[in-house]
């Protein structure tokens, strides 16, 4: 009885983060689940929309190792975006997009990762005392469909990581990842591939 009524609540809680966010302007289905709040900031202008039947959790409490922080979407620039898949599972990861980041169908996120297209400021050589002014714009990532991301992983700009690739936990990603393979270190290198 107590497992349905959580259920029931569950559910009617999830409904209405949903009709928020909607309300927000976010594109998202109504099976979209969210474990615990995230953190999902999105300025006018930027867009950000999720798929169907796609989960956010952001509940340390049930989810196999520690996650840090709730998960955190953050378009935070004019013309920015975020688009993530149907069946997709992210826990605890912050995707933050300066430019444009895209995660296919059916992809796993585990704890603590961090996506980011920009770097925050530009490099600035040789006038490294302004790098404290700048801004960067950041170089649009491409996670493709069945991509499986390990824990506490970093996907820098530039990247696109092919279909059906698992990246190993721990790594630091940046580039073209081919499909159907195995890549793992800082920076992270070929393991092995199955093509």
């Amino acid at each position: 009885m107590i497992a349905k009524i959580r259920y029931v609540f569950f559910k009617i809680q999830n409904a209405l983060r949903v009709a928020l966010y909607k309300n927000k302007g976010i594109t998202l289905s109504y099976t979209t689940l969210f474990y615990r709040k995230p953190i999902i900031v999105k300025v006018k202008g930027a867009s950000i929309q999720i798929g169907e039947h796609t989960l956010i959790n952001s509940d340390n409490s049930n989810y196999h190792i520690n996650m840090h922080s709730p998960c955190k979407l953050m378009a935070d620039r004019e013309g920015a975006s975020i688009i993530i898949g149907n069946h997709s599972r992210i826990h605890g990861t912050c995707i933050h997009a300066y430019k444009s980041i895209t995660i296919g169908d059916n992809c796993l996120i585990a704890a603590n990762t961090q996506i980011m297209d920009g770097n925050g400021h530009a490099l600035s050589f040789p006038e490294v005392e302004n790098r404290i002014r700048t801004t960067d714009y950041g170089i649009p990532i491409v996670i493709e469909d069945n991509v499986w991301i390990g824990a506490n992983c970093i996907i820098l700009g530039g990247t696109r990581i092919g279909k059906g690739t698992v990246i190993s936990a721990g790594s630091v990603v940046k580039g073209d990842i081919p499909p159907m393979s195995i890549y793992g270190g800082n920076p992270a290198k070929l393991i092995k591939s199955y093509q």
